[in-house]
């Protein structure tokens, strides 16, 4: 892949155990890490963020080469993953750390994201859009166990998605 063609993608949506999956198994992704992003402290744990004094969220961030999935195709697919209407958290997950968000690394992406943000509003399809389209900021990766969660742990990712409410509102919201 050439490197002109390499992007960064960063998306906040709950748990981010929840937010690999759904990105990872797409032509064109090279890789999805687990991590914190958007806080004001200097370092970022899992320990640390959730506890909620930090400032970061989960995030997952995405290296894709834009030539095979765009940004706005990544867009696409993270509006079906999270409730855009929720600005405390994401389903069971509750707390600002929780919180989902779109963080943009550059001019290009913001206006991108402003689109789509404005498409799913024009939608109708829901009665308010409160997700946050901000600049990117220190990325940290977290720790090894959280990264490839749902291969890593399977059973324990299967019921913790089922208990969060994800799937069920991703069923009412998107499926046809």
């Amino acid at each position: 892949m050439n490197d002109s063609n390499r992007h960064l993608a960063t998306f906040a949506g709950g748990c981010f155990w929840c937010m690999v999956k759904p990105f990872v198994e797409w032509d064109g992704i090279e890789a999805v890490i687990s991590g914190y992003m958007g806080g004001t402290a200097s370092t970022a744990t899992y320990e640390q963020v959730k506890k909620g004094t930090t400032g970061h969220k989960e995030v997952v961030q995405i290296t894709y080469d834009a030539t095979l999935f765009s940004y706005e195709q990544l867009l696409e697919l993270y509006w079906q993953q999270v409730d855009p209407t929720d600005d405390a958290g994401q389903f069971q997950d509750r707390g600002d750390n929780y919180r989902a968000m779109i963080f943009y690394h550059n001019e290009a992406q913001r206006q991108a994201a402003e689109q789509s943000k404005q498409a799913l509003v024009n939608s109708k399809r829901f009665t308010q859009v409160v997700t946050p389209i901000v600049p990117a900021q220190a990325f940290y990766a977290a720790e090894d166990y959280h990264q490839d969660f749902y291969k890593k742990s399977p059973q324990h990712y299967h019921d913790d998605r089922a208990q969060s409410g994800r799937d069920d509102f991703i069923d009412a919201h998107w499926k046809k």
